[in-house]
């Protein structure tokens, strides 16, 4: 049983511990501005591939692994950072985790060579590793679940500010004073943040009856949650959805400039308004799936499934149209569409797991939306660009969006059933 609160049959974790009112508010104002930093130094480098190119010779197959191996590293230290998340202390995680990511951004500043600047990116990645588990964890518990979707939608409205920020900056202050420069401006603001991180409000630490302290209680919790197919089939929708979305943040800018559309590192201002457009997205996706639930219990699963389908085929009809006054119209459609899954679909991560599996849960998605998706999306389409050109390697991104589709269109076929177990645990202040 679980050590702190009462628990009954139900539905996880219903109530708030900070009570609501600026408590949660002030947890979702630094947390927004921690993942801000997230995203802006993990795609500094997206905008600045074209130089670091030029200065080392690297082929595209080289330039799309220095995104990959932070996704990689993301990945092998995902289930270590949530253990520690969910039996240590999230606001703690959260402080610890960004200074170190935003060290080892300043750090790339610094590399010689390829070997090197990847190195620092893997250190990126270890920094990383935990932060969505555990802001996932602390929004989950510190706003009640009947606004759990939105506030996930306008917590990730943090990721495209972060990659636009990145994508403005990175291009201009590479061609004039030196791509190195690009990775400094994102890396500092981190420091401040960590500081503020430190001091936010947290809940007691609750235990599942399989506790992760040991391997034995590890192994039962994997057991444990891949015995969900509810949840299973969110994470490989999770999977294929950021295996798009990570493809094209990696690429767009060298596409735009390779096709003509942008200038020799004016990528990632055409790349912006794309992105832009999750501002709208997340949270449209979070009130949609919410508003969609008073009626159908299961529509935080539905969701997804329609708006990737929906996604992937205006990402196809924009790309095909290459060349066109159509092409950015229809690509800054689809960036509505792109991230309209996240918030339901995050929602449903939390909502079929005991609180004390909260973050580990979400660590489990992280893991398998890396493996199964953006480890490998933006080394195979420099693959393919190395031998077809980017123009036609683009082409295979949005299928990934519409498998999405099928997969959480399965999910939602399990979520009543997989929901009616799960145990309700009242959480209390720390």
């Amino acid at each position: 049983m679980a050590d702190a609160g009462r628990t009954t049959a139900g539905t996880a974790g219903s109530g708030s511990y900070t009570g609501g009112g600026m408590r949660s508010h002030s947890i979702l104002i630094v947390l927004f501005l921690v993942y801000m930093s997230d995203y802006a130094d993990r795609y500094i480098v997206s905008s600045m591939l074209p130089f670091v190119k030029q200065d080392w010779g690297l082929t595209d197959a080289q330039a799309g692994w220095l995104m990959g191996i932070v996704i990689l590293f993301i990945t092998i230290f995902a289930v270590p950072s949530s253990i520690l998340i969910d039996r240590w202390s999230r606001r703690k995680m959260v402080s610890i985790m960004v200074f170190l990511w935003s060290l080892a951004t300043l750090s790339c500043a610094f590399a010689r060579n390829f070997t090197q600047l990847l190195v620092a990116r893997a250190l990126v990645g270890i920094g990383e590793a935990g932060y969505a588990p555990a802001g996932t964890a602390m929004l989950s518990a510190a706003y009640p679940e009947e606004k759990r979707a939105k506030v996930m939608g306008i917590w990730n409205i943090s990721i495209p500010l972060g990659v636009g920020l990145a994508m403005l900056a990175g291009g201009p202050i590479a061609s004039r004073w030196g791509w190195q420069h690009g990775f400094g401006l994102v890396a500092l603001p981190g420091m401040l943040l960590a500081l503020a991180a430190w001091f936010l409000p947290d809940y007691k630490t609750v235990k599942a009856d399989a506790g992760v302290s040991d391997l034995k209680g590890f192994v039962r919790n994997t057991v444990h949650v891949f015995r969900i197919p509810s949840l299973v089939f969110t994470y490989l929708g999770f999977a294929m959805n950021v295996a798009v979305t990570t493809a094209l943040m990696t690429w767009l800018p060298s596409y735009f400039e390779r096709t003509g559309l942008a200038q020799p590192g004016e990528g990632g201002v055409y790349t912006t308004p794309i992105f832009a457009l999750v501002l709208v997205g997340a949270p449209l996706g979070g009130f949609l799936s919410d508003a969609w639930r008073k009626r159908r219990k299961d529509a935080r699963l539905l969701f997804p499934a329609l708006s990737s389908v929906a996604a992937g085929c205006v990402l196809l009809l924009g790309l095909l149209e290459s060349g066109t006054a159509a092409q950015m119209p229809i690509l800054i459609g689809y960036g509505i569409l792109a991230t309209c899954f996240v918030a339901p679909a995050a929602s449903a991560s939390q909502d079929l797991v005991h609180p004390g599996l909260r973050a580990f849960s979400y660590a489990m998605c992280v893991i398998v939306q890396h493996l199964c998706g953006d480890i490998w999306s933006p080394g195979l389409v420099g693959w393919l660009s190395d031998r077809v050109g980017l123009a036609q390697a683009m082409l295979v991104v949005p299928v990934f969006s519409v498998v999405a589709g099928v997969f959480f269109f399965s999910a939602s076929r399990f979520y009543l059933r997989d929901l009616a177990k799960v145990e309700r645990v009242d959480l209390e202040p720390e």
